[in-house]
């Protein structure tokens, strides 16, 4: 379990980089929801928390695809693998992400 920031830190409609290996973004969408993907756009290298962010859909700000931060699927060309996903809570008022294991390892 990752402590990222206190929820009032992560206004809705925002998103935060968090430096693990790899990298993993965490989106607070308007509807107070909040979602963590991994950082990387899987078309090409980009930071997907510095893409936009719409309903449960960012877009990444180098080519455009979009990933569905629920499933972490992508929604349009160019990508065409998922982002991998990992689940949030929220714990005293503090947001954790709970890493997902790699493919191939065990959890």
């Amino acid at each position: 379990m990752i402590p990222v920031c206190r929820l009032e830190d992560l206004p809705k409609g925002e998103s935060v980089r968090i430096e693990t290996t790899p990298p993993v973004a965490v989106f607070h969408t308007d509807d107070g929801d909040l979602y963590a993907i991994d950082d990387t756009c899987t078309h090409q290298d980009a930071s997907l928390s510095e893409g936009w962010l719409e309903g449960c859909l960012v877009e990444c700000p180098l080519h455009a695809a979009s990933f569905d931060l629920r499933t972490g699927r992508p929604t349009c060309l160019p990508a065409r693998r998922a982002v991998r996903t990992h689940s949030v809570t929220v714990e005293d008022g503090l947001i954790h992400v709970h890493l997902a294991a790699e493919e191939g390892t065990a959890a």
